[in-house]
């Protein structure tokens, strides 16, 4: 019987003790403001919705195409928010399943539509998206900010206040928070009225606002100083919110399970160091670049970088190196100037000491590609100095600091962050450090002692700035280029069908994009003509020529049917009774009444 009892006991306590176990487990993140929803005995056997997700073996996401979200670089798929779904992804162990879109609007409706597991769009949460959607946790602040043309201020119509944004041409996203922070500026403001699109993105918005086809826009703090180095005639205006916060659309929560990993997988990303790191390779640095100097930039990624663009790629290819980060440091360095000189006698494309020149076996510190290469190689040297533990992008940062300060100095900085408790293998952290070279209580204690410590801060953050916006020009580019190779292609395609098409029917066309002289004489009337073509020329087929072209190569349309020469000196044909002959000097004198034109 006291068995009996004590059994019945435990059953008891067993059976109280599950059930409030299984209330304190079904309860909700504290950032979240949806209703927690419990579940019984018999939802348990289920999987959650992340266990769906993990089991699928991939995480369907929603992303928005721009600068700070998501974008192709040359070497690899880069944005703030990317990294931070990819970091998550590799948490929970599935592989990324990316739908880009390149609107606001266009993100809210896939979302709407059911479509991805999580919708990544840099969405600021308010009351209005609340209704609609679920959001995750929060990662992210901004404020909303009018941007406009500093052509502006040459008009005198330079918004200083909200009365002065009446009869300016304002534009903005349709469907995102700007429109209703407008909306709500709109009922404060008399006669103020702005207008809003579906075709734009919030950066395509600000190039039109760079290109003065409208006067203002609306952005994120963030998205203005990414898009900043990009656009440096825009400038901001006023300041039209608080902080907001940003989160991701998450769908089919009910269970808060992925809300739930969120929240704490984003914890520990945040006391890891790891989101400090991200913030600071993406925004922070922006804050010191001068923007003049952007605009200079921009003008030598035209008329010098690709003088030297080969250097940098063939350096980058031997000493296996960003040839991109090559650049940005060069022009860093010596702004792409093969004969600068510092006054401390440092010179050439990476300005190399006369010491470091001769190390390297760098003979002419003004030869452009000696000064690349040996930079590249001192470059790698430097790095492979560096500990095993210093990883990824605070490996290369690190690095381009010991170039500017020296690795001795780096060494002191690194031993000062040990002995202040903190990461020595951290750029973030080294940062902070570095500075701190300048003040005896700290120097007088390292090996190497005094040292600028801000200089290589500010050499790093502003290569990285460069960097970025030749990742972007050469991304660009590239677009341009397959466009143009494309649009190539079809015409030659054209061509082609016409060809067929009038096989065996009479035709003469000189075929060249490219300015090219073309001289030809009527054999009846001896009468001659001459002219640089620089696109298709048709001549006359129904008539008799000697044609004469300068050395190269010469594409001719003869009856439809494409006839292709190339040599190093003048090119002679006769075009009789509709056949083409290729003729020497001598038989052009022959039928030109003994002249060579």
């Amino acid at each position: 019987m006291k068995d009996y009892k004590q059994k019945l006991i435990r059953i008891t306590l067993f059976l109280s003790l599950s059930f409030f176990g299984s209330v304190l487990n079904a309860h909700c993140p504290p950032f979240v403001n949806n209703e927690c929803v419990l579940h019984s005995g018999e939802d348990e056997a289920e999987k959650s919705v992340l266990e769906n997700i993990v089991d699928k073996g991939t995480l369907d996401v929603v992303i928005l195409n721009s600068p700070t979200t998501y974008y192709a670089g040359t070497e690899k798929e880069l944005g703030f928010d990317y990294e931070l779904i990819a970091a998550f992804a590799k948490e929970i162990n599935v592989d990324l399943n990316l739908s880009v879109v390149f609107t606001v609007s266009e993100a809210l409706q896939k979302s709407r539509d059911g479509l991805g597991d999580i919708t990544v769009a840099g969405l600021t949460i308010t009351d209005k998206r609340k209704e609609e959607f679920k959001f995750g946790p929060q990662y992210h602040t901004v404020q909303e900010q009018l941007i406009c043309s500093s052509e502006l201020f040459k008009k005198k119509n330079f918004p200083r206040d909200v009365e002065d944004i009446v009869g300016l041409n304002i534009v903005v996203g349709k469907d995102t928070s700007y429109e209703s922070t407008l909306l709500k500026l709109k009922n404060d403001v008399e006669g103020f009225d702005f207008n809003t699109t579906t075709e734009y993105s919030t950066e395509q918005l600000l190039d039109l606002a760079h290109k003065q086809e409208i006067d203002c826009t609306v952005a994120d703090s963030s998205v203005f100083m990414i898009n900043q180095r990009y656009y440096p005639k825009l400038v901001r205006a006023l300041v039209l919110s608080g902080r907001k916060s940003l989160a991701w659309i998450i769908r089919d929560d009910e269970d808060q399970s992925v809300n739930e990993a969120l929240y704490k997988w984003l914890n520990r990303y945040e006391r890891s160091g790891k989101m400090a790191e991200l913030r600071d390779h993406y925004f922070t640095f922006l804050s010191i670049f001068d923007y003049y100097d952007t605009s200079v930039f921009y003008e030598r990624l035209e008329n010098r970088l690709p003088k030297y663009r080969k250097h940098f790629i063939g350096a980058g290819e031997k000493y296996d190196i960003p040839w991109m980060i090559l650049a940005a440091q060069s022009y860093q360095e010596s702004h792409w100037n093969p004969n600068a000189t510092s006054h401390t006698g440092v010179r050439g494309m990476m300005m190399l000491t006369n010491n470091t020149a001769a190390l390297l076996g760098v003979k002419n510190r003004v030869d452009v590609k000696q000064s690349i290469y040996g930079g590249a190689k001192y470059l790698r040297v430097i790095e492979k100095r560096l500990p095993p533990e210093i990883k990824g992008k605070n490996r290369w940062a690190i690095t381009l600091a010991s170039y500017n300060v020296g690795y001795g100095h780096v060494l002191d900085a690194q031993e000062l962050a040990r002995k202040l408790n903190t990461d020595p293998n951290s750029w973030i952290s080294l940062k902070e450090v570095l500075p701190l070279l300048t003040q005896k209580k700290y120097f007088r204690k390292l090996k190497y002692g005094y040292a600028r410590g801000d200089e290589p801060v500010k050499y790093v953050d502003a290569i990285q700035n460069y960097y970025d916006i030749i990742q972007k020009h050469e991304a660009k580019m590239e677009l341009e280029r397959a466009e143009a190779e494309k649009i190539a292609a079809e015409k030659a395609l054209e061509k082609a069908r016409l060809r067929e098409a009038n096989r065996g029917k009479v035709g003469l066309v000189l075929l060249t994009e490219k300015r090219k002289w073309i001289g030809y004489i009527d054999i009846k009337t001896k009468k001659k003509y001459q002219t640089f073509a620089s696109s298709d020329l048709e001549i006359d087929a129904n008539k008799d020529w000697l044609l004469l072209f300068g050395g190269g190569t010469v594409q001719l349309d003869v009856n439809h049917e494409l006839q292709t020469f190339s040599s190093k000196n003048n090119l002679r044909f006769k075009y009789e009774d509709g056949k083409l002959t290729k003729i020497d000097v001598e038989e052009f004198k022959r039928l030109n009444n003994g002249n060579k034109w």
